[in-house]
């Protein structure tokens, strides 16, 4: 099995791994189906990085279609500990414009998706308070600012499940409830990466206002503003690649399954046990 140590989840606009060096496509079975798209794995300098397209190369995968666990249980099995996600979003408020960048560090749920890795045989209650990694927000955030890219850190990111963009009435009440984007794709990776105990941080690249400004929403002028967004959120990813080991080595998020497990390890199904070896491991034998 290859190893990385981070992963970037490629959004909209974000498809492939040139960025990497040494690069090899790898096949991952999952106990949850296969993920989004084989994961490349290459070098980023000393680093080991693997990239998987959310949506697939070629974008044939809806988000509501998307298999998620098998997203996150396949990085978690090549060792992956920071997930740096890209997602294009509209903005809900008018001070995050269009082109903007958005370090969201709240998510309001409005999805009906398979949303944790443990179902029949165990109950696990994992705390999601904080959904995004502190630490690997702050440093995405810093190094757009100083980049000198429009960068708001912290707002709410609130995910519906799609396909179709809001109703009107839908965006005016989300607006006027004070959420800060929308979006389609933050949910349930960011529930899975916390069960899988990887940091996940995630950067939101604004292409529209959404349908409660006056503006109209139509996906011609999303692809537009996503392709503009490209450029950026590139740049962003590869200089913080080259400065993620300034981040400290341990960080809570990877310790959160510790204390959750509720179910007594004598009364949990070996089969369950086998299931899940690769997130329960080091706390059920």
């Amino acid at each position: 099995m290859m190893h990385a140590d981070v992963a970037i989840i490629g959004g909209s606009g974000v498809y492939d791994a040139s960025m990497l060096d040494v690069v090899k496509e790898v096949e991952i079975d999952t106990t949850f189906g296969k993920p989004s798209d084989n994961i490349i794995v290459g070098n980023f300098g000393e680093i080991d990085v693997a990239f998987l397209p959310r949506h697939g190369r070629g974008h044939f995968i809806s988000p509501s279609n998307l298999n998620s666990r098998a997203n996150i249980l396949a990085l978690k099995k090549l060792g992956v500990q920071r997930i740096i996600a890209a997602s294009a979003v509209g903005s809900l408020k008018l001070e995050k414009k269009p082109l903007d960048i958005v370090i969201p560090d709240q998510i309001f749920d409005r999805t009906n998706r398979k949303n944790t890795f443990f179902e029949e045989g165990i109950v696990v209650h994992t705390g999601f308070a904080d959904p995004f990694c502190y630490d690997l927000s702050a440093l995405i955030e810093k190094i757009g600012e100083d980049m000198g890219y429009r960068v708001h850190r912290g707002g709410t990111y609130l995910c519906i499940e799609g396909p179709q963009f809001s109703t009107r009435a839908e965006s005016r009440i989300y607006q006027s409830l004070g959420f800060d984007i929308i979006g389609m794709t933050a949910l349930p990776e960011a529930k899975l990466a916390r069960e899988a105990e990887i940091c996940y941080a995630m950067i939101a690249t604004v292409t529209d206002y959404d349908v409660w400004h006056e503006t109209d929403v139509d996906i011609e002028m999303v692809l537009k503003n996503i392709a503009k967004n490209e450029a950026s959120v590139r740049t962003i990813i590869k200089k913080t690649l080259e400065n993620i080991n300034t981040l400290k080595e341990d960080c809570t998020c990877r310790h959160s399954l510790s204390g959750t497990i509720i179910t007594d390890p004598a009364m949990i199904p070996t089969s369950v046990k086998e299931k899940l070896k690769d997130l329960i491991g080091k706390y059920v034998r």
